[in-house]
C-alpha cells in the first residue's frame, strides 16, 4: 500500500515573460518567450509526492476561473487526490508575473488570491485525510493558521509532521513543539529566529537554537553543500549529489517530496535526507519547477549512477 502524505499548502499559476531591460514606471515594453504554468509550493510538494509513489492528497484553495483549470487538469495528470482542493467564489487563483530581462534578473509580482483564504477550518475539514496520513506537511505560503493547524492534527493523529518553512516568517511559539521536522534553508532559518538572512552565526548553532524551541528536528538545506541534520542525538551532514545545475527553482519542493516519501515509506531521518538530496540534485538537472520533480525510477537511476561512479 502506497504511503500517504497530506500537504497542506499553495496553489499559483506562474507567468513569465523575457523582456530586454526591466521596466520603469509608466514604460511599455515588447516582451518574448511568454510561460505559463503551475506552481504553488504546497502543490509542486503534492505532485513531486505523488510521482515518488505516495497516495498524495493536497488541501489548498483555488479561485472559480480559468487559472484554476490548470490546477485540475494538473492533479488529474499526476493522480493528486483533490478531496480537499477548493474553489472559493469571489477570490482569484493564485498568480505570479515574473519579468526577466536578458542578464537573468527579474521582478515579481505575486497575487496569492484564494490561497490567503485559507484557515483552520479548512485544515479541520480535511481531518479525517490527516487521521489517516503517514506524513503531513504544511508551506508558508498559506496562513500560519492553517499550517499550525495542520501541524497540530498531524501530531494527534500520530503522523510525521513536516513545516517547509517557506517564505520564512515569525512564527507562534506555540507551533515548534508540534514540529517533527522543519526544513529552512540557510536564509529561512535565520529569519524563523528574527534575524538578518546573513546573521554569519553559523547554522549548526542557529539550528540549535530552534531545538530549543522545541522543533524534532532540523534539517538545514545547504544547496551544493547538501544538507544538516540535528535533532535528538544527531548532529550530522549529508553531502549533496554533484549535478549539471541548469535550474534550481524547483529543488526545496522536490527535497521536501522527498524527505516526505522516505519517511513515510519507514526509512531512519538519515537515510530519508539522503534521499531528499537526490530528489533535489536531479530538479536542478531540468528547467522548470514542475518538469524537474522526478519519478521514482528517475531517482533510482540518479543515486545507482552516483554509487557507481564514487
Amino acid at each position: 500500500m502506497a504511503a500517504k502524505i497530506t500537504v497542506i499548502g499553495s496553489f499559483a499559476v506562474g507567468m513569465t515573460i523575457r523582456t530586454p531591460s526591466l521596466p520603469v514606471f509608466g514604460q511599455t515594453l515588447l516582451g518574448s518567450d511568454f510561460d505559463m504554468g503551475p506552481g504553488g509550493k504546497g502543490s509542486n510538494q503534492a505532485v513531486a509526492a505523488a510521482r515518488l509513489g505516495a497516495d498524495a492528497a493536497l488541501v489548498a484553495y483555488l479561485g472559480q476561473d480559468a487559472l484554476a483549470g490548470i490546477a485540475h487538469d494538473l492533479y488529474v495528470a499526476e493522480g493528486v487526490n483533490t478531496r480537499h482542493v477548493c474553489s472559493l467564489a469571489g477570490r482569484a487563483t493564485g498568480v505570479g508575473f515574473i519579468i526577466l530581462n536578458t542578464e537573468g534578473n527579474n521582478f515579481i509580482i505575486l497575487d496569492m488570491g484564494a490561497n490567503e483564504a485559507l484557515d483552520a477550518a479548512a485544515v479541520d475539514a480535511a481531518g479525517a485525510r490527516i487521521g489517516e496520513s503517514d506524513v503531513v506537511m504544511a508551506v508558508l505560503e498559506v496562513p500560519v493558521a492553517a499550517a499550525m493547524r495542520a501541524m497540530e492534527l498531524g501530531r494527534a493523529a500520530g503522523a510525521r509532521t513536516i513545516l517547509n518553512p517557506a517564505p520564512a516568517k515569525t512564527l507562534p511559539p506555540a507551533i515548534f513543539p508540534m514540529i517533527d521536522v522543519l526544513t529552512p534553508n540557510e536564509s529561512e532559518l535565520r529569519i524563523l529566529l528574527g534575524l538578518a538572512p546573513d546573521d554569519p552565526r553559523s547554522s549548526r548553532v542557529l539550528a540549535g537554537m530552534l531545538r530549543d524551541r522545541g522543533v524534532g528536528t532540523v534539517v538545514v538545506t545547504l544547496g551544493r553543500a547538501g544538507a544538516l541534520i540535528l535533532g535528538e542525538g544527531m548532529d550530522m551532514m549529508i553531502p549533496s549529489l554533484p549535478v549539471q545545475v541548469v535550474d534550481s527553482t524547483g529543488a526545496g519542493d522536490a527535497f521536501n517530496a522527498g524527505l516526505a516519501v522516505a519517511l513515510a515509506e519507514g526509512q531512519d531521518l538519515p537515510g530519508a535526507v539522503r534521499y531528499a538530496v537526490a530528489c533535489g540534485a536531479f530538479a536542478c538537472t531540468r528547467l522548470g519547477v514542475v518538469p524537474s520533480l522526478g519519478r521514482r525510477a528517475e531517482i533510482a537511476a540518479l543515486i545507482q549512477t552516483r554509487e557507481v561512479r564514487s
